[in-house]
């Protein structure tokens, strides 16, 4: 079992923190908890103390009784700096919840507090579990903090939507669910990396290979204000971009109405429709070493787009006529040079998915296909989570319902698995 670090961070959910506690020591791990002042004011130390056994610590000054031991360990002979034993000694950091204003002090670097002080001491993966209002989750500064913590290794275990604090009030921002929350810990402990992939201080594995994700969903308009779409959020996309940048990559993202903020530190460019998609790849793809096409592009688009805005009253029925967009990666397949490793995305549906992605794997000549079960609202479209099965020529791996990150990282694990494979039969 292992030692796992809680940082408790001010905010209504922290009382969440102490059913986290409950299920990691319920497991058979050893905890420890660091809370910030603010936290005080909603859950006292005396919580935490009572399900872990251990002394809980807020000020950076204050001695540990346990010297920096976790529940099971000897006490150490002497007395050490506290945050710096705890870090010394645990297996992962976590942080739930992870207040906007925690994020902000992660991102910048601060440690003007005990928590901040062992998260920028620590070597070991960290876990970020934000909860907050959703004005203050969906903002720009936030949303530009969380990337650069995910490129630095941490694993976001992003929250739902439901009611929030503030009476009334209902959107994305509720902690996610403790169990979640632990899952993604252990997974964490299990793998020694943040989400499954290669520890935060591991040499980058994708460093300097190029590749190129494609991210969202295409828009085909009919007129100057309605468009055929699809409901892709691009968030699978942009797990993929980050988790390739973490690795190393040199990383352009190809954004199709991407309802997320991209990740900083790379090359986005935007697009809005199937042909502009296919133009910046085409363009990109001669100097890709590694090609992610997540985007769902539009398979039709109309013949015709009315210039101005469709009048409703003139029409009693409105017909259609569509005709087929480039199948784009097919057609990049086919131009393809040698060691260039590509993979595309299924989003399929009914007792023939696999089959059908199989199909379309051997069609197009990919390397991988990632195929998604669209028939689950809990997976795929719009949500933080997915379920995939990963399809190769020689082998299908399934990769159980996770946060998207840890997809990513699974996807990832398999683009360096082939191009080993590839590089040892030469």
């Amino acid at each position: 079992m292992a030692r796992i670090l809680l940082g408790v961070s001010g905010g209504i959910a922290a009382y969440k923190a102490a059913e986290i506690v409950r299920l990691a020591t319920a497991a058979g791990h050893a905890v420890r908890v660091v809370q910030t002042p603010a936290s005080l004011r909603f859950v006292g130390r005396a919580t935490f103390e009572a399900i872990t056994g251990a002394p809980v610590l807020v000020e950076e000054l204050e001695p540990d009784p346990a010297r920096g031991a976790f529940p099971g360990d000897p006490e150490p002979d002497h007395a050490a700096i506290s945050h710096l034993e705890l870090v010394r000694r645990c297996d992962a950091l976590a942080i739930a919840p992870a207040s906007a204003n925690t994020l902000a002090k992660l991102a910048a670097g601060l440690a003007d507090n005990l928590l901040t002080s062992a998260a920028l001491a620590c070597a070991a993966p960290l876990v970020l579990a934000p909860a907050m209002n959703d004005r203050m989750w969906a903002h720009p500064a936030t949303r530009a903090n969380l990337e650069t913590l995910r490129l630095r290794g941490a694993v976001i275990v992003g929250p739902t939507a439901g009611w929030l604090a503030s009476k009334g009030e209902w959107g994305e921002g509720r902690l996610a669910d403790p169990a979640t929350i632990l899952a993604e810990l252990e997974r964490v402990i299990r793998t020694g990396s943040a989400a499954g992939g290669p520890p935060a201080n591991a040499p980058r594995s994708l460093a300097g290979l190029r590749v190129t994700v494609t991210a969202g969903g295409t828009r085909e308009p009919l007129d100057s204000v309605r468009y055929l779409g699809n409901r892709s959020s691009g968030r699978m996309g942009v797990a993929l971009a980050a988790e390739a940048a973490r690795r190393g990559a040199e990383v352009t993202l190809i954004a199709a109405n991407i309802s997320v903020a991209p990740p900083q530190g790379m090359h986005t460019v935007e697009v809005g429709t199937a042909a502009e998609l296919e133009a910046v790849t085409r363009a990109q793809f001669e100097d890709t070493d590694v090609l992610l096409m997540a985007a769902a592009v539009a398979d039709f688009r109309p013949t015709a787009v009315d210039p101005g805005k469709i009048d409703k009253s003139a029409h009693g029925r409105l017909a259609l006529a569509l005709e087929p967009t480039t199948d784009v990666l097919g057609a990049l397949t086919s131009e393809r040079r040698p060691g260039q490793v590509v993979v595309g995305f299924a989003a399929e549906h009914g007792e023939q998915s696999s089959a059908r992605a199989r199909e379309k794997l051997e069609r197009k000549a990919l390397d991988a296909i990632v195929l998604n079960d669209i028939a689950r609202a809990d997976i795929g479209f719009e949500v933080e989570h997915n379920e995939v099965s990963i399809i190769t020529p020689r082998d299908e791996r399934h990769v159980e319902r996770a946060t998207k990150d840890a997809v990513a990282c699974a996807i990832l694990d398999c683009v360096e698995s082939l191009r080993t494979e590839r590089a040892q039969r030469r």
